[in-house]
């Protein structure tokens, strides 16, 4: 059963499998609203600002494309009034940061105040931006079965049927679609096949890559509520035992020695470091950006330290992006 998003729109089936279609038209034009006579800006001043606006049939998927610019980086903004589009294009080169990757969602609603995009895409060019626009479509047969399955109506059906208002969604939307940058046909896309496409057309890749934190812990303390994977290293000798390395932790080279030089530490380490690399490529497919492989001794200070800054080190040699924290160091 297709998801439905929070502002309605439901979005592409999960049960299809095959890719489905994707083109690119012209560029786009437009724009709407109170032109106020200012002077455009500078190709040097927008240069840093990248804009997507984000629009199509309802059905079609832009809120699944919403949540994939949000995995990658964009500031996304949701049933965004036509006419505000510049105020909030401006807005967000002004504020610089997060905002200078900027995308807005457009849909029936937000045409309730304008229905010219096209202009109102115009204006912004005007104005010395580049915006480029994503067209969601996929075929009629397909957006009735979807919003069926939700058990909604079309947000212009009226009294009529689910055709009609598809119909008069597409004649509003028609020239916008062939002024459109990219034009993605959702019919035989699921939800995942959608989102690595987004991501494949603005994420870098560095956006798209998944992250391992290695957390050690202290099992008197509880389990990482956020824990992924968890592995128990109380098996091996405590350190707190040996009066010399007591007051010092699994980071000092002294502790770490001992407890990577125990029987079965190293195939401890390269056991779980080679299963974890075995499934990153299926949790990145999923759509997982984050991932926490807990590592737990009694106290979290020796073992698990250790552990967690070794596991971590074997991660970044095989190519994943790994990082080591503490949570308990320093909590005795």
């Amino acid at each position: 059963m297709p998801e439905a998003s929070p502002s309605g729109d439901p979005t592409p089936t999960p049960t299809t499998g095959a890719t489905g279609a994707t083109g690119a038209t012209g560029a786009a034009g437009a724009a709407t609203a109170e032109s106020v006579a200012t002077p455009a800006l500078t190709a040097e001043s927008t240069g840093e600002t990248t804009l997507v606006v984000v629009t199509g049939v309802s059905g079609g998927g832009r809120s699944t494309v919403a949540r994939a610019l949000e995995n990658v980086g964009y500031y996304v903004v949701d049933n965004l009034p036509q006419a505000l589009m510049l105020d909030m294009a401006e807005l967000a080169l002004k504020a610089g940061g997060a905002a200078r990757r900027t995308a807005m969602v457009l849909d029936v609603r937000s045409r309730a105040f304008s229905t010219d995009l096209v202009g109102a895409i115009r204006e912004l060019k005007e104005r010395g931006f580049s915006p480029r626009v994503v067209f969601v479509d996929a075929d009629d047969e397909v957006l009735i079965r979807r919003f069926e399955s939700v058990r909604r109506s079309h947000p212009l059906q009226g009294d009529g049927r689910l055709a009609d208002g598809i119909a008069v969604e597409r004649g509003l939307l028609e020239e916008a679609r062939d002024q459109a940058d990219v034009i993605i046909d959702t019919s035989h896309l699921n939800v995942n096949q959608l989102r690595r496409r987004i991501e494949e057309l603005f994420g870098a890749e560095d956006a798209r890559r998944l992250r391992l934190t290695v957390l050690s812990f202290g099992f008197k303390y509880g389990l990482p509520p956020d824990a992924d994977f968890v592995l128990d290293a109380r098996f091996l000798p405590n350190p707190y035992w040996v009066p010399e390395l007591r007051e010092h932790t699994g980071r000092e080279a002294a502790v770490s020695s001992y407890v990577l030089g125990q029987e079965g530490a190293e195939a401890f380490v390269g056991t779980y470091a080679d299963l974890v690399n075995a499934t990153t490529a299926g949790f990145e497919r999923e759509g997982k950006r984050y991932l926490t492989v807990a590592v737990g001794c009694t106290g979290g200070k020796h073992r698990s330290v250790a552990i967690s800054e070794e596991l971590a080190a074997r991660l970044r040699h095989l190519g994943l992006a790994a990082h080591a924290q503490h949570r308990d160091l320093g909590r005795e």
